[in-house]
């Protein structure tokens, strides 16, 4: 049962300065919390937040115009969550910009750790792991493209951005909060961690010995892409398995965020999980 909206008269009430300026300092890597936003991304959280998946609400602010439609939502939400609801003068006044949406809610992530997650994984399993990726919208994209196509996991290296930032998780309309992942370390410990445990390791790049389409079927398959322009580093590409997507002679990659989609598709069709 949610709790009774709560309203709010003033952009100055403390009860909001984690919504403040929110463009210019957003709360990612602050305590593990989060600023999600939109309709889609607050219905992933109620469901993350009733679940096991590590996350939760803190509070929730809205226009007071969008409470109605979005009721159902925040039923799914215990009473303990705070709703605060406001005007649109006093909503802007808090955020720093004309917020078109109208939904904001604080999360928090309580988070077990990469050797929780590598440990849970199943016996047939894919995962994704980017490295160096550092465009929101790209991370934000991959996590769309591997809840697509049902990737138990997503491992990102400590040069990539982190996907619980503002812009990324929206983009992932929300996947972020419902696929597993985790951030940090190298990627060469990431990968042979994954290489312990029987992953069939493939990365990707446009010079690939393999064709992604050729690549046979493991029971544990772990897919590798790097950041755009860049791709991954040579020691990388060297040491474990390669892959490619064909294409064009005239065009020499694809965005990161294409690419993972595609490779993610062959691959789990390989698999059989599609």
């Amino acid at each position: 049962m949610a709790a009774v909206p709560i309203a709010i008269d003033s952009a100055d009430d403390p009860r909001l300065a984690e919504f403040r300026d929110i463009r210019e300092r957003d709360l990612t890597g602050r305590e593990n919390r989060f600023i999600a936003e939109g309709t889609v991304v607050l219905r992933m959280l109620a469901e993350a937040h009733a679940g096991e998946r590590g996350f939760f609400a803190e509070k929730i602010l809205l226009l007071r115009n969008r409470v109605e439609g979005v009721l159902p939502i925040l039923e799914r939400f215990p009473a303990d969550v705070p709703v605060y609801v406001a005007e649109a003068d006093v909503l802007n006044g808090v955020v720093g910009f004309h917020l078109h949406r109208g939904v904001l809610a604080l999360g928090r992530r309580e988070d077990g750790g990469e050797g929780a997650l590598l440990a849970a994984l199943p016996e047939r399993a894919l995962v994704l792991v980017g490295c160096g990726i550092s465009n929101h919208d790209n991370a934000g994209s991959m996590f769309r493209n591997a809840a697509a196509f049902r990737a138990d996991a997503v491992l990102l290296d400590e040069t990539s951005c982190d996907p619980l930032y503002r812009k990324a998780l929206r983009v992932s309309v929300g996947s972020v909060l419902s696929v597993p992942h985790r951030r940090g370390g190298k990627a060469l410990d990431v990968l042979l961690a994954l290489a312990e445990r029987g992953f069939a390791i493939w990365t990707l790049s446009p010079h690939g010995k393999t064709d992604i389409r050729a690549i046979p079927a493991s029971a544990r398959m772990a897919l590798v892409v790097g950041t755009e322009g860049e791709g991954l580093p040579e020691a990388l590409l060297a040491r474990f398995q390669s892959a490619r997507i064909p294409q064009s002679e005239d065009l020499d990659s694809l965005n990161a965020a294409t690419a993972t989609g595609i490779a993610l598709f062959s691959m789990a069709s390989a698999m059989a999980r599609i």
